[in-house]
């Protein structure tokens, strides 16, 4: 793996899929159309659309029902990235296809807790996906209705243990469930990593993976402290399990830091407040997609017959998804242009 031979193939498929993405001007040209029947109509005329769209009516389509498509269009394009790589190449994919199976989760257990009982999940943006590269029975887990159900039908899978173990506290919260799964995941790809990559596509996923995963831990504490007033011991339980570019001490600091000017200063002399001049404590969020789209981007271009190259495709794929539907919504809702684009680039 990360040869030349291996991705050559695999590297000019992703490029071509890569090209049919979303631009910003197609965005700012999306956002000035005056209905959510143009925006159906206009992505039906994108290479990226059309030929999966051709045979809808954008007059029937309602929001609910393109979101729906958008979401759907990122696991067709998975699949179909999956049936043109090899054997290596697929491991790194049935790794990252675990996200998927826990967006899932989570919006089933978010029906669970709010008692949404006679308006379940709509199932049909995953029936494909989950049918060709998982074993969840996704069918069993919406006829649950609680969450004691839901668990009980996840045994004998993976994600039965992290949730098993949240259950046993009474006073669980959905956002305790959903980052179980969270740490679940992520400490899984980190511990693993070395086994499934060697040389540069080890080296590029310990940067890629490294990066996020110190931007996520540096989230957790500041949403931890500014919005939820959390004790250090429980900060720290939210925390992943790993130190790249933040070290142990930092994080420890900043966890225990009496005061958000304390914290502030900090930051500033750790690796990425150091790195990124314009990246404070306040703006972590809003710059975080920044910055793992740009360590994305400049490693595919350095190394474009790598297994970065499958990463940074299937993250924009995402995020066009996600900037998609936040047009969708500001073209409902009849949000001007200027300001539709600053929900747009923030995202």
């Amino acid at each position: 793996m990360g040869t030349v031979l291996s991705y050559s193939g695999l590297s000019t498929k992703i490029r071509a899929m890569q090209s049919r993405l979303i631009n910003e001007q197609q965005l700012q040209e999306i956002i000035q159309l005056p209905s959510v029947p143009d925006v159906a109509a206009y992505l039906k005329r994108t290479p990226e659309y059309s030929k999966a769209w051709s045979d809808l009516d954008e007059n029937d389509l309602h929001r609910g029902e393109i979101e729906k498509l958008l979401k759907k269009s990122i696991f067709v394009n998975f699949s179909r990235i999956y049936h043109f790589a090899n054997r290596e190449q697929r491991k790194f994919l049935e790794l990252y296809s675990k996200r998927y199976e826990i967006r899932v989760l989570k919006e089933i257990m978010t029906n669970l807790f709010d008692h949404r009982d006679t308006n379940p999940v709509d199932l049909s943006p995953y029936r494909d996906f989950f049918r060709q590269h998982s074993r969840i029975d996704l069918d069993r887990l919406v006829a649950c209705t609680n969450m004691e159900e839901f668990i009980n039908a996840l045994k004998g899978n993976e994600f039965y243990g992290p949730l098993a173990k949240i259950q046993e506290h009474e006073s669980a919260l959905l956002f305790d469930y959903g980052m179980a799964l969270d740490l679940y995941y992520f400490t899984q790809i980190w511990n693993i990593r070395k086994k499934l990559f060697k040389g540069k596509d080890l080296e590029q996923m310990t940067k890629a993976y490294g990066e996020k995963f110190d931007m996520l831990n540096l989230q957790f504490i500041q949403r931890s402290k500014r919005y939820f007033n959390m004790e250090p011991a429980s900060i720290y339980a939210l925390l992943i399990p790993m130190n790249y570019k933040l070290k142990k001490e930092e994080i420890n600091a900043l966890v225990e830091a009496p005061t958000y000017e304390d914290a502030k200063r900090i930051f500033s002399q750790t690796y990425y407040g150091l790195q990124y001049s314009h990246l404070t404590v306040a703006n972590l969020e809003e710059f975080y997609n920044h910055i793992l789209r740009s360590i994305l981007e400049r490693e595919a271009r350095k190394s474009p017959y790598s297994v970065s190259v499958i990463y940074s495709y299937l993250y924009h794929k995402e995020h066009e998804v996600n900037r998609l539907t936040i047009a969708l919504e500001c073209v409902r809702y009849g949000v001007g242009p200027d300001e539709s684009m600053r929900y747009i680039r923030n995202n």
